[in-house]
């Protein structure tokens, strides 16, 4: 495609339908959106009538969203591709973890055939960004980082990521230190940890080792946090305060966070305020049978909020099927946000806050000069798209369509 021309007939929301008080749908309307360079250069209503002789893609009137983020994969433990295993049961992670290191190594696909197949799933379903951990641990080295980053480029140009160097089999426990800086050094930007109670037995010991890690080598943290209770708000806490101490306010994310589900709505509303003043991010998988953060709360008290899908079939689970937009209307049911606002605002939690509409009903997105990354969605509003997880008919990345066609619809 040409680095200039137009989407003709793109369907964006405009505000809501109001009677009595009361929102009752959403107002659409249709636009050109001139691209160039990979971003949007200019907006203009449909009804206009374009006099240059620039390149047109119709739309077709689909509606136009932020195309979407993916902050919580692991590209490494997919089993795609390979031959299909339900997952042992096991009595602790312990359990989980020897299991894991038995089966991946010996699979007759490789990391990079594997994490081809899930970076492709993603693309189809309107994600352009991903964040993906990656396990780090003596045994192996560096081989996975190395697979998933060669799995990466092939994918060049079609998606953006970040990864995060992680020791899942403990920072302490693994003496994965030297390891994870060697990652951070080839490319990595996130130093990632997992149960500093539970797993490296040193609470202390183990966050100071990754926020000592993050400050001298400029990376970022992410912390898989399942330990619940007392016991994960203590660690939150203290997490937080070495944050602070640091200057990482920005660059920390706890992913999990399930003690936060457990605390009462009192205590819960504390947290946030010391989450939102560390500017520590929460990232949720919105897990079925389990207790998580309260993301509404959580956002109202001004703490970043992401939803990710977390494992896509692999030893630890033998679900998921990559959408996270799947996972926002997850979230919504959940939360009964089941009005058209409430739905609507969904959206932010997997698009980095973007969002066609704010909650006074202001149009927002897209604005010239944002990134031409965006989803085509056969849906009368991102309220539908959200509720009934309406199909995706192609995703653009910069400018270029990276999956699925505009030419089918």
């Amino acid at each position: 495609m040409s680095s200039i021309f137009w989407l003709t007939n793109a369907r964006l929301e405009s505000g809501y339908d109001v009677e009595n008080g009361v929102i009752t749908g959403t107002n659409t309307e249709c636009y050109h959106l001139l691209i160039k360079d990979g971003k949007i250069a200019k907006i203009v209503s449909s009804d206009e009538t374009i006099t240059d002789d620039l390149p047109k893609k119709d739309v077709k009137q689909l509606l136009v969203l932020p195309s979407f983020i993916e902050k919580h994969c692991h590209l490494d433990k997919t089993l795609l591709g390979d031959r299909w295993r339900s997952v042992t049961p096991v009595n602790n992670i312990f359990e989980r973890l020897e299991i894991e290191k038995g089966v991946l190594p010996n699979l007759e696909t490789t990391t990079q055939e594997r994490a081809e197949k899930l970076l492709d799933i993603y693309l189809k379903s309107g994600v352009t960004n991903i964040r993906t951990h990656v396990d780090i641990y003596p045994e192996v080295g560096l081989k996975n980082f190395e697979e998933v980053h060669k799995a990466l480029q092939t994918f060049e140009g079609k998606i953006a990521y970040e990864i995060v160097a992680f020791p899942q089999h403990g920072l302490l426990r693994t003496r994965s230190k030297d390891l994870v800086r060697e990652a951070l050094r080839q490319g990595a930007g996130f130093v990632g940890g997992v149960d500093p109670a539970t797993v490296d037995g040193d609470i202390e010991a183990s966050l100071q080792l990754m926020v000592e890690l993050a400050a001298t080598e400029n990376a970022g943290i992410d912390l898989h946090l399942h330990d619940g209770d007392h016991l994960g708000i203590f660690t939150i806490k203290r997490l937080a305060q070495l944050t602070k101490e640091a200057g990482l306010q920005g660059k920390v994310a706890i992913s999990h966070a399930f003690a936060l589900g457990d605390i009462p709505p009192s205590e819960a509303e504390e947290m946030a305020e010391l989450l939102a003043d560390s500017g520590i991010t929460i990232i949720t998988s919105v897990p079925l049978d389990r207790r998580f953060p309260p993301v509404g709360l959580l956002h109202r008290k001004g703490v970043s909020v992401a939803v990710g899908c977390d494992n896509i079939f692999d030893v630890w689970s033998p679900f998921g099927n990559g959408d996270v937009l799947e996972r926002a209307g997850r979230l919504a049911e959940i939360s009964r946000w089941a009005d058209e606002r409430s739905l609507a605002q969904t959206l932010q939690f997997i698009t980095d806050g973007k969002i066609p509409l704010n909650s006074e009903g202001n149009q927002v997105w897209p604005q010239i000069g944002d990134e031409a990354s965006i989803v085509f969605v056969e849906a009368s509003c991102s309220a539908e798209a959200v509720a009934r997880r309406s199909n995706r008919v192609a995703t653009m990345f910069k400018g270029e369509i990276v999956s699925g066609s505009l030419d089918s619809k």
